[in-house]
C-alpha cells in the first residue's frame, strides 16, 4: 500500500472491486420480498421488487455518466472508450465509492458496443498479477482475462454487443456481452513503492481499446464531451437513491432499451409490465402512482440494506457473500453488492471476506477495545495471487492515521511470534514501534475489516480454511 500518496482528486473508481466476500458456490434464486411483505398491496410489491431488480442497471448507468464525462483521460476518469489509469493507491480523502482497493492501480473503461465493437489489447506483463473482468449494465462478469484464466502475454479481445455478427481479426479472441453497456475494471498488482508504481504504469499506458472500424490503421481517441448537467460531485449511489420512485423507473426503462433482460428474467419482466415498465419502450407512469412508487423506493433500500447477515456464510465474525460477479436471477444479491460497492469479482478471482464483529459477536469499537488477529503458525490466507486485510470506517471509506496505511498484508513484512503464528494488531493507537510493522490503524469508534484475497486457493473458496477470528486484546484506554 501507499505510505505516503498524492492526495487524487475524487474519483468514482469502484471499490469492488472490494466487495463483500464470497463463498464458492453460487446459492439459490431467492424471492426479493421480504417476510413482512407478502400481504402488501399487490402494485407496490411488484414495484418494490422491481426497484431491486433494476437498482443495479441504474446504478452502473449513473456511475457511467460521472466517470465518462470528461473532454480528455484523467487517472480516474475518462471519455467512453478509453482508459482511465489510477497512478496511486487512493487516500483516506476518497469518499466517491465505497470499499476502495489499495492492493492494485485500477484500469477503468467504459464501453457502448451498441454502436460497433471494441478491441482491447492487453501489453505482456511479464509475470505480474493483473485481472481485467468485463461486467456488462446488470453487473454480472461475463468474462475475466487476467493472470489466471489467460496468463500474463500479450492478447487481444473484441468487445462485442448481444447483436453483433461480423469477421474477427486474425490474432483476436471475440467476447460477446450480453448488454450493450460495459465497464472493464482492470486491477495490476503494486507494491505501493514509487518503483513498482513507474512499472505498473508502464503496463497501464499500454492498454488499448481501439474500435473495430479503426483496426489495423492509426488511431486516435475522440475527445469528449462533457455534458454540464452531469452531477461530478454527489457519489454515484447518492444520486441513483435520491431519484424519486418514477425517475429511477424512468431511468431503468430507458436502460432497458439498450441492455436487455436475461432469458431467466422473464417472470420479473411480466411483473414489470404491470407497474409501466416494458423493455423497449418508455416507463408508463400512468400504472404506478408517485406515492406507491416512492414507498416501493423506500421498502427496497431498506430490504437491500438490511441484507448483508443474509448475504452469504458467517465463519468466526467474517462474512462471506455470495453468489458475487454471476447472480442469475438473485435480485436481492446483486443490488446489496451493487451498493456496497461495484466491480464484485468472480470467487475464482477474488474473495472479500467482511467483518464488523468480533469473535464474541460484538460491534467493533476501537474507542472501548484493541483487537487482534492471531493466524497459526503457517496459517496465512491461502493465495495464489495476493492477501490483505483492508481497514473501513462504518460507511466503507479508507481511515485516515499516522502511518497513512489502510492494510496489513505480506507485504509490511509481517514479524511472526516465537511459535510461528503471526499477530495483526487492529487499534486506533500505535501497539509500540516492536509491533508496528503488524499495526492496521483503527479509528476511534466504529470500524469494518475487510480480507482480499485474490486468485484463492480452493481451501479457501470451499470453506477449508477459515480466517480467524478477530479476538478483544485489551483495553483502548489503558
Amino acid at each position: 500500500m501507499t505510505r505516503s500518496p498524492t492526495p487524487p482528486r475524487r474519483t468514482v473508481l469502484a471499490g469492488g472491486a472490494a466487495l463483500l466476500a464470497l463463498g464458492a458456490a453460487a446459492c439459490k434464486p431467492k424471492e426479493t420480498t421480504g417476510p413482512g411483505e407478502k400481504t402488501a398491496a399487490p402494485l407496490l410489491t411488484d414495484a418494490t421488487d422491481a426497484y431491486v431488480y433494476g437498482y443495479p442497471l441504474v446504478t452502473m448507468d449513473t456511475t457511467r455518466r460521472v466517470m465518462t464525462n470528461v473532454a480528455a483521460a484523467e487517472t480516474s476518469r475518462a471519455p467512453a472508450g478509453q482508459f482511465a489509469n489510477m497512478r496511486t493507491y487512493p487516500d483516506a480523502s476518497f469518499r466517491d465509492v465505497t470499499a476502495p482497493n489499495a492492493d492494485t492501480l485500477y484500469s477503468s473503461a467504459w464501453l457502448d458496443v451498441g454502436r460497433e465493437p471494441v478491441i482491447l489489447q492487453i501489453p505482456d506483463e511479464h509475470g505480474r498479477y493483473f485481472l481485467m473482468p468485463m461486467l456488462d449494465g446488470w453487473t454480472n462478469v461475463f468474462q475475466s482475462p487476467g493472470k489466471r484464466t489467460t496468463g500474463t502475454g500479450p492478447q487481444s479481445y473484441l468487445i462485442s454487443g448481444p447483436a453483433w455478427s461480423g469477421a474477427v481479426p486474425a490474432g483476436v479472441t471475440q467476447y460477446k456481452s450480453p448488454t450493450d453497456m460495459v465497464w472493464i475494471l482492470g486491477r495490476t498488482y503494486s507494491s505501493g513503492t514509487p518503483q513498482d508504481y513507474a512499472e505498473v504504469h508502464k503496463i497501464q499506458d499500454q492498454l488499448k481499446l481501439v474500435p473495430l472500424s479503426a483496426w489495423g490503421q492509426p488511431y486516435a481517441p475522440p475527445a469528449g464531451v462533457v455534458d454540464t448537467s452531469v452531477d461530478m460531485k454527489t457519489p454515484p449511489r447518492t444520486q441513483v437513491e435520491s431519484l424519486s420512485g418514477q425517475a429511477f423507473f424512468q431511468r431503468m426503462a430507458e436502460l432497458l432499451k439498450t441492455n436487455p433482460p436475461a432469458a431467466a428474467d422473464a417472470p420479473m419482466v411480466a411483473r414489470l409490465a404491470k407497474i409501466g415498465i416494458v423493455p423497449g419502450q418508455a416507463f408508463d407512469a400512468a400504472r404506478l402512482d408517485a406515492a406507491t412508487a416512492d414507498q416501493a423506493k423506500a421498502a427496497a433500500l431498506k430490504r437491500i440494506s438490511e441484507h448483508l447477515p443474509k448475504a452469504g456464510k458467517e465463519v468466526n465474525g467474517w462474512t462471506f457473500a455470495s453468489p458475487t460477479g454471476q447472480y442469475g436471477t438473485d435480485y436481492l444479491q446483486r443490488a446489496f453488492i451493487a451498493q456496497a460497492g461495484l466491480g464484485a469479482n468472480l470467487p475464482q478471482d477474488a474473495i472479500y471476506p467482511t467483518a464488523k464483529v468480533d469473535a464474541n459477536n460484538q460491534a467493533f469499537d476501537a474507542s472501548i477495545n484493541n483487537y487482534v488477529i492471531r493466524f497459526p503458525k503457517d496459517g496465512l490466507p491461502p493465495v495464489n495471487g495476493f492477501w490483505s486485510i483492508t481497514m473501513y470506517d462504518p460507511q466503507y471509506f479508507f481511515v485516515a492515521n499516522p502511518l497513512n496505511r489502510f492494510t496489513i498484508s505480506a507485504r509490511d513484512k509481517l514479524k511472526q511470534n516465537p511459535d510461528g503464528t503471526t499477530d495483526v494488531y487492529v487499534q486506533a493507537r500505535s501497539p509500540g514501534p516492536d509491533k508496528a510493522s503488524n499495526w492496521l490503524p483503527a479509528p476511534s469508534g466504529p470500524f469494518i475489516l475487510m480480507a482480499r484475497t485474490y486468485w484463492p486457493k480452493q481451501a479457501m473458496i470451499d470453506g477449508g480454511y477459515a480466517l480467524p477470528g478477530v479476538a478483544v486484546s485489551g483495553s483502548a484506554n489503558a
